[in-house]
């Protein structure tokens, strides 16, 4: 059972575009009136205050009129996996701290979406993978992807790890970052028939390069011409 309605981002690896793709889903649902949330359980990287952590992205890209410290509580400036910026700060996190921050983000919301971080298999705890807190959470999963060349085995290796562990996938969303080389790779136009054919998943969009500022109205124009969103409001109806 759900602790709460939501939705959990991850990846094939870090820098795949989980933040972008999180504020755009975040965006679009709240055009259409569902009184969307966003999470960040763990981030690594930068420093809270900073402007360059996920949660500040996800708050600035969404609009939404949160604090930093309320959608990420645990933030480490190590640019290191989770478990080890968190050992490094001296700071013992465990599975049920992030569970029980999970539920201080979700209030007041209708659902939440939920950003991982990097992929499945990263270590967030001392025993807590990501993929154990999406299951811990009750939340079905939504991977994002590179467009360009060897996406296919990662993305297909991540959506196998997820099924062992039992996590529904309700799909891929390619990301095409900023865009550098794609026009060069020849595997772009075949990826997704060999992503949907080898993992069983259907992939609900491409997102494009995003030229100048980012805000809410682009990231929901760019989700209506993009991205199929009704696999993602069945999921999130469940």
């Amino acid at each position: 059972m759900n602790i709460f309605s939501g939705l959990f981002i991850t990846g094939t690896d870090t820098g795949v575009g989980k933040t972008i793709v999180t504020a755009a889903l975040a965006a679009a649902l709240r055009a259409e009136g569902i009184h969307a949330g966003i999470w960040k359980p763990v981030q690594s990287g930068a420093q809270l205050g900073s402007g360059a952590t996920d949660a500040e992205r996800l708050l600035r890209y969404t609009g939404i009129p949160e604090r930093p410290e309320t959608v990420a509580l645990f933030s480490f400036a190590a640019p290191l996996a989770p478990l080890i910026a968190a050992r490094q700060a001296n700071i013992s996190v465990t599975l049920k701290d992030l569970v029980s921050a999970g539920k201080t983000a979700a209030r007041g919301y209708e659902t939440l979406i939920v950003e991982g971080a990097g992929g499945a298999a990263v270590p967030l705890t001392e025993d807590c993978l990501t993929a154990d807190l999406i299951l811990e959470l009750g939340l079905p999963a939504l991977i994002v992807a590179r467009s360009g060349m060897g996406t296919v085995n990662h993305t297909a290796l991540t959506a196998f790890f997820l099924q062992q562990r039992k996590i529904p996938v309700i799909g891929v969303i390619m990301n095409d970052g900023t865009g550098d080389g794609l026009d060069q790779d020849p595997s772009v136009a075949t990826n997704v028939e060999l992503i949907e054919h080898i993992s069983g998943h259907r992939v609900l969009g491409r997102f494009p390069v995003l030229q100048g500022e980012i805000h809410p109205q682009v990231l929901v124009d760019t989700v209506r011409k993009s991205i199929d969103l009704e696999p993602v409001r069945r999921a999130l109806a469940m």
